[in-house]
């Protein structure tokens, strides 16, 4: 996919990953949407985005409030004079013992991770269809195919976006339509606190710059590739996670006790 000239809708596009997808995208010509909850943070990035000769037009949503995808994409809509490519970057994550993570938390992380992203893509499924084309990007994670102890209500809305994201490509096998789901590893950013920077450091987790992210990302949409697992060793969990789960129950056990430490004493 040649990417120049390309109406692209990123959400969460003021994060680590969205900053450099942004800018990334506008260098190759695209024309973008960029979504936030921050005005500040959205008028620096099309400041940013402006200096190198590219724009993009702000949106200022949160999508923690119900209806807030379906006016996105009508936004986006107009703004641009159309959509050809949905980037559903925007996600929220807690590091967090199961039992302390609140009922709200837990439909607020839902809401955010999983229902936003489905309905934006339902919102702009008739736009693509009516033009015969379109291509969805959907970020998930690592954490989408193994369950990793702590991060259980994320893992669940990430294996919800992977789950959702091979269903909707097969449903349009026999259109011009594409879906490519996105599987990164931990990112340096600021999602990931000083525990979870820590537990990473003693358990051996790797952790790559959110700039690497975004350049396999445009990549990936530019191949119009349908699935990427970004980094070994967590790729290969990630598969054998599918075939054999309980060799990767007794793989992880040692990490689950380390991890164990670090929630203690973030929630201290």
């Amino acid at each position: 996919m040649q990417l120049k000239n390309k109406r692209i809708l990123l959400t969460g596009a003021t994060g680590g990953i969205g900053k450099h997808l942004a800018l990334m995208l506008a260098s190759k010509g695209a024309s973008l949407a960029i979504v936030g909850r921050d005005i500040d943070k959205l008028d620096d990035l099309a400041n940013q985005i402006a200096l190198k000769g590219g724009a993009a037009e702000r949106i200022v949503a949160d999508f923690e409030v119900p209806g807030t995808a379906e006016n996105v994409a009508a936004i986006a809509l107009e703004k641009l004079g159309g959509v050809d490519v949905l980037i559903n970057n925007a996600a929220i994550l807690d590091f967090i013992q199961f039992e302390d993570q609140t009922p709200e938390r837990i439909a607020q992380m839902i809401h955010v991770n999983v229902t936003a992203p489905i309905q934006l893509a339902r919102a702009l499924l008739l736009h693509f269809k009516a033009n015969s084309q379109g291509h969805y990007v959907m970020v998930g994670s690592i954490l989408g195919s193994l369950g990793f102890p702590h991060y259980a209500t994320y893992c669940a809305s990430k294996f919800a976006v992977h789950g959702f994201s091979q269903a909707l490509r097969r449903e349009l096998v026999d259109t011009n339509i594409g879906v490519t789901y996105i599987a990164p590893r931990s990112v340096n950013t600021s999602m990931n606190d000083a525990a979870i920077l820590a537990m990473l450091a003693r358990t051996g987790g790797n952790l790559d710059e959110p700039e690497k992210v975004a350049a396999i990302v445009v990549k990936a949409l530019e191949d119009e590739k349908q699935e990427v697992f970004i980094g070994q060793p967590e790729s290969f969990f990630a598969w054998l996670n599918g075939v054999l789960p309980q060799v990767v129950n007794v793989g992880l056990k040692k990490q689950t006790r380390v991890a164990s430490e670090y929630v203690t004493v973030k929630l201290k």
